[in-house]
């Protein structure tokens, strides 16, 4: 019997990570929250991400961009991606980011909604 529990657990558990997103991430900027999700791990190279936009805890619909950058180093010049992302409705965006290599990259959201201001949210890739 503890053959057969351990084994249902074991189970239940794979299936529950293999319907789990291979990266999530949550930013926020006041009331701005945006849910990152990746299908597959960051790496580096071309990168699907998903956005889920809302602020007051509604769905923004407008236009959405990327910009994400990391700083010199010594030895190493500064290197930056910016792209547009696609409207997929009901708030959700996706983007294809490359990103050259590994390592901590700067992500900034720029979010231009169709009533009200402007805005940006700031987070990190790690990688």
């Amino acid at each position: 019997m503890k053959t057969f529990t351990k084994l249902f657990l074991a189970l239940l558990l794979s299936s529950s990570l293999l319907n789990a997103a291979a990266f999530t991430k949550d930013a926020k900027y006041r009331t701005t929250k945006i849910h990152i999700t990746a299908e597959k791990p960051i790496t580096a190279g071309s990168n699907t991400l998903k956005f889920a936009i809302t602020k007051d805890g509604k769905p923004i619909a407008g236009l959405v961009s990327l910009k994400a950058f990391m700083p010199a180093m010594p030895g190493m010049p500064a290197m930056e991606s910016k792209v547009k992302a696609k409207e997929l409705g009901n708030g959700i965006y996706e983007a294809k980011l490359n990103l050259t290599m590994n390592g901590t990259w700067q992500l900034h959201i720029f979010i231009t909604p169709k009533e009200g201001k402007k805005s940006r949210v700031k987070t990190t890739i790690n990688f």
